[in-house]
């Protein structure tokens, strides 16, 4: 799949069009993307489906009125429908004082090239191949009883954006995934339990064999798991898991929810809300990075920063909008599809590595819990109340023992925040990524 420069030329030309039509300002965003997936379970096909598709977005502005409209059809007879429709809701629409363009002035002049697009397409049978290797191993695990499946995918998209502010560019990026679901035990005694692995070049895909292997050997290690009583003692978050921690703040200063004044931490810009020392870094630029993106979608570069410096708070994650509504500059965090006006959204962020080892992080927990996964959401976002399902290990004497279940990890995280410590296996897996990470105080809700 290749965008061409008339991809550009067309949306330029329907922004004119609009223009000519009666907006006072437009753009159009343009998507199209080729997708291929396998699934298997117990060695038998479930599926192979190749996917094909594009759509394009128009949004126009009259006044401080504004509305999307979107199609798939690129045929002029569409397009002029597609203005048409566009036009007339954005007359009949409310007023937004804070909706429209980047100032000319604001705009990314130029894309960095962040090798975001893996030129080489993997056939069916390395899809094939993939999936068998991660299930199979997995199933070779002793204790392994039953297959819930396993899949590999591959798949690129292109964007293309376009403005009547001047902003006009386009990027792609690909994308490889590999996955499996194994159950362990037997009868009332089963467990579940999985891997994955995901990355924009199918080299850097971590092998589906260690894959199968991992999810294998943890689904038998969580059999038998025990159930503890309530009580206040340390948690330690497995890396799976703990960049759900940074998902948590980066939601508390969407900047949404700041201007509409629901956040925990609407307050707390310039001050210490994490424990001193950590720092929490969002990387837009990260070659091969599994959220990179080179320019925003409203066509304002994003930058390197540090959203926790020190463990200090140094930013609100900012569209044109919200920023306009707090009275300040965007920082680049606009996500925009093609049926929806942008919202604020981050790249690449993670909790820097600390400089303990997990293994001494650990040894020094006279009896604690090891968190190795979380169930459901549980976090009120005004008032920062953190309550979620968990299973994991208990910490005994500084050493992982039993397998524990059906128990409830709660506290706030305002707190959570400040108590802390990190580990030094920080690994790029997911987007968004923490190392290890000990949190001390919280309530565990047992039996």
């Amino acid at each position: 799949m290749t965008a061409t420069v008339s991809t550009l030329d067309l949306l330029s030309d329907l922004v004119a069009k609009a223009k000519r039509a009666g907006a006072d300002a437009a753009d159009a965003v343009f998507v199209e993307g080729v997708s291929v997936s396998h699934a298997r379970r117990l060695g038998k096909l479930e599926k192979l489906e190749r996917a094909e598709g594009h759509d394009m977005g128009l949004r126009v502005f009259i006044g401080k009125r504004q509305a999307v409209v979107s199609s798939n059809d690129r045929s002029p007879k569409a397009l002029d429908a597609l203005i048409e429709r566009a036009i007339a809701m954005a007359k009949a629409g409310l007023e937004d004082p804070y909706c429209g363009l980047a100032d000319p002035a604001d705009i990314a002049k130029a894309l960095p090239d962040l090798d975001l697009v893996d030129p080489v397409e993997p056939s069916a049978e390395v899809l094939m191949e993939r999936a068998r290797a991660a299930e199979e191993t997995a199933m070779a695990v002793k204790g392994v009883t039953n297959s819930e499946g396993a899949d590999a995918s591959w798949g690129t998209t292109r964007v293309a954006l376009a403005a009547s502010n001047g902003f006009a560019a386009e990027y792609g990026r690909s994308s490889h995934s590999v996955s499996v679901a194994v159950i362990a035990g037997e009868g009332t005694s089963m467990e579940r339990d999985y891997d994955w692995s995901s990355a924009v070049h199918g080299e850097d895909l971590d092998d589906a064999a260690k894959v199968g292997r991992e999810a294998g050997m943890r689904a038998v290690r969580r059999l038998n798991p025990q159930k503890i009583e309530t009580t206040k003692l340390p948690i330690v978050l497995d890396p799976r898991v703990s960049g759900s921690i940074v998902r948590h703040l980066t939601s508390a200063i969407n900047g949404a929810s700041i201007a509409r004044g629901t956040s925990y931490l609407k307050n707390k810009m310039g001050e210490i809300v994490f424990a001193p020392g950590i720092s929490i870094i969002e990387d837009p630029f990260r070659k091969r990075g599994l959220a990179s993106k080179p320019v925003d979608g409203e066509g304002i570069a994003p930058q390197r920063r540090a959203i926790i410096d020190k463990g200090r708070l140094t930013t609100w994650i900012l569209d044109l909008r919200s920023a306009r509504q707090l009275g300040l500059k965007s920082t680049g965090h606009a996500a925009r599809g093609t049926t929806s006006p942008p919202s604020p959204a981050t790249t690449n962020v993670y909790m820097e590595a600390g400089t303990i080892k997990r293994d001494a992080m650990i040894k020094d927990i006279k009896r604690g819990l090891y968190v190795s996964e979380f169930i459901g959401m549980g976090v009120n976002g005004v008032t920062g109340d953190y309550s979620r399902g968990a299973a994991g290990y208990m910490i005994e004497d500084g050493e992982l023992t039993f397998p524990v279940s059906e128990v409830t990890v709660a506290g706030n995280l305002i707190e959570i925040f400040k108590n802390l410590t990190p580990a030094d296996d920080l690994v790029f897996r997911h987007g968004t990524d923490a190392p290890t990470l000990r949190i001390d105080g919280c309530t565990i809700a047992g039996r």
